[in-house]
């Protein structure tokens, strides 16, 4: 399982929202690009949101979002989206995903659009397979939308079984009420997801401990989990973290 730091963007700052509310903010760094140049190397994949585009509907921190790119590293071309920055926020057209992968961007999120435009998912996904990962971004259970302020009728359960076959690179599933918690992640609904789908799943929401890594690192289909605040806070440390998401090791025979 891979460990997928998170920088998510706000007036130009790293942070992290309590439970996806944009007046609960915690500001952890003034300079996201050189957040990103620190783990250089070091993971494979770094997700970035523009919290504010998750908002407005649109990319709002390009410039920023593309000092992180070239901090973190650009995409290997022949890595297929497998190594590089994750990014999403607002990204509701084929125009801003295709902006965004020419922008160096390994891969590209769609959120509001898998419950609100599902012909945009399935043609992104096909254009560009292994590029495209949709956000289920759930409150109790339902799909969040638009930067989390709004709530569909449909349980992420039943999004993510819609996906299936399309060629993904990953479903991002997120528990709000825990996100930015530290308080655990819903690891019933992870498994939920993980086997309803078909398609390899990325936690997010409220890791804490390096147990709740090695929990989810346990859970067949989990393919990464998010981690921001229990980080920026150095409740352990990206080595323990990476560490903690490796399978175990086989016992003597």
């Amino acid at each position: 399982m891979h460990v997928l730091p998170a920088i998510d963007l706000l007036s130009g700052n790293a942070v992290r929202l309590h439970q996806g509310r944009y007046d609960a903010v915690t500001v952890y760094s003034t300079d996201p690009p050189a957040l990103a140049a620190e783990l250089r190397g070091r993971v494979p994949i770094l997700h970035v949101v523009d919290l504010e585009g998750a908002r407005a509907g649109r990319a709002v921190q390009k410039d920023l979002v593309r000092a992180v790119i070239e901090a973190f590293g650009p995409l290997p071309v022949d890595h297929a989206g497998a190594v590089g920055v994750q990014v999403g926020g607002g990204v509701r057209s084929l125009a801003a995903v295709e902006s965004y992968l020419e922008l160096g961007a390994a891969r590209v999120v769609l959120g509001t659009s898998a419950v609100k435009d599902p012909a945009l998912v399935h043609e992104a996904a096909l254009r560009w397979p292994g590029r495209v990962v949709v956000a289920l971004d759930a409150k109790d259970g339902k799909v969040a939308l638009d930067g989390w302020e709004q709530t569909s009728t449909r349980t992420a359960l039943e999004v993510a079984q819609g996906l299936a076959g399309l060629p993904l690179a990953a479903l991002l599933y997120t528990d709000v009420s825990r996100d930015g918690t530290r308080a655990g992640p819903n690891l019933a609904a992870t498994r939920e997801i993980a086997a309803g789908g078909g398609i390899p799943v990325l936690a997010s929401g409220g890791v804490g401990t390096l147990d709740d890594l090695r929990a989810l690192a346990a859970i067949p289909g989990v393919a990464g989990a998010m981690v921001g605040r229990a980080l920026y806070e150095r409740a352990f440390t990206l080595d323990e973290a990476l560490a903690a998401a490796l399978p175990p090791a086989p016992g003597p025979h």
